[in-house]
């Protein structure tokens, strides 16, 4: 599946810089002056897995496939802008089109990059996106609707709408439509104020350790599960060194993870996502699906063909993997099952699926 993560926030907070860090390019214009993004940047980065390479090891598999997540880096919203201020609405419907929303917040003070508003306060910044989008919402809610339109919408999703609409007309939590529908049902609703959303601080290179007031202030409100604190400079710093470099460099600053490697745990984390593998002489290969994924749902990853015809699911853990030394070893000592239509697959497993009357190994069968 095809994950796709926006960075959003106001003018001049970092995310461009963020976003070539993150996709180790200069695709995205960062610039000391409020709008210098445009059009929105997309870049697929390969989700790092060191389970991947031990696996390739015992299979002595010709290649690796990562699976992949996108970023995309969208341009700063101001207050108005579901009004049509500043980039205005344009930007809004980008941020529709994303799984999960990661916020840009500015945590670091400087005089030499422009500041849209006269102070830095990263929880007004981010009620000022907040309210945008919840009143792009709003605008969308009422439009659908009107009589006219209300035929078109199903039973379902006319309730979310309805029950969205009370949300906002009286600052109620929106968030409580996610105890009474299923995570498909929301997203088909297409509103923006039901992303799930990650909170990037970004801070100066002395805060990147142990964070500042600005983290500590947002962090006292918002708290710790879904917000990281990150420096956009250092991870281009970082980006621009080699392995053993990148190592020493940020043992020195007192990181133990790149910005990349945190957000994807957070990304995967909201959006309850797991990875399954297949492996073997061609290929070893990463797969993402959601959590509780039926084995034919995650058969279907690779080809529909192999969801309708699922017979059974070849499976063994990962660590039973790597400890049997392989397929035959973990076959030979019990460790390999043979799992049915109802089996939920679960991270780390190593499928490698029957389906109509031949078994097929993926990495062998799949380019």
């Amino acid at each position: 599946m095809n994950l796709k993560c926006g960075i959003v926030g106001l003018p001049n907070v970092g995310k461009s810089t963020l976003f070539n860090a993150l996709t180790n390019s200069n695709k995205a214009q960062a610039a000391n002056f409020p709008f210098c993004t445009i059009d929105p940047n997309v870049g697929v980065v390969p989700v790092p897995d060191e389970r991947l390479k031990n696996l390739a090891n015992i299979s002595k598999s010709k290649k690796i496939i990562n699976t992949t997540i996108s970023f995309v880096d969208i341009a700063g919203l101001v207050k108005g802008a579901s009004k049509g201020e500043g980039l205005g609405n344009k930007f809004l419907s980008h941020i529709r089109e994303v799984d999960a929303i990661i916020h840009m917040i500015r945590c670091f003070d400087s005089s030499d990059i422009q500041n849209v508003n006269p102070t830095v306060d990263p929880i007004r910044d981010l009620e000022i996106i907040e309210t945008e989008m919840m009143l792009a919402d709003l605008d969308s809610i009422q439009k659908r609707l009107e009589k006219n339109n209300k035929k078109n919408i199903d039973e379902e999703q006319l309730k979310i709408l309805e029950i969205a609409l009370d949300c906002i007309n009286n600052d109620k939590d929106i968030s409580i439509l996610n105890n009474d529908f299923d995570k498909k049902q929301l997203n088909q609703s297409g509103l923006l104020s039901l992303k799930p959303k990650i909170f990037v601080c970004n801070v100066d290179e002395q805060s990147v350790q142990n964070g500042n007031d600005y983290t500590k202030m947002f962090i006292n409100k918002f708290g710790k599960e879904n917000t990281l604190v990150v420096s956009a400079d250092i991870e281009n710093q970082i980006n621009a060194l080699d392995i053993n470099e990148k190592k020493n460099y940020m043992k020195m600053i007192g990181i133990a993870e790149t910005g990349l490697d945190l957000l994807i745990q957070k990304a995967y984390n909201i959006l309850e996502l797991d990875t399954y593998f297949t492996s073997g002489p061609e290929e070893t290969r990463a797969w993402t699906i959601p959590r509780n994924c039926t084995a034919p749902k995650a058969a279907g990853e690779i080809h529909t063909d192999f969801e309708k015809g699922f017979i059974r699911a070849e499976t063994i853990s990962y660590k039973d993997f790597v400890a049997n030394d392989g397929w035959i070893n973990s076959k030979t000592n019990g460790k390999m099952r043979l799992e049915g239509k109802e089996y939920i697959v679960k991270d780390g497993d190593v499928l490698n699926f029957r389906f109509n009357t031949w078994p097929y190994f993926f990495h062998a069968e799949i380019n």
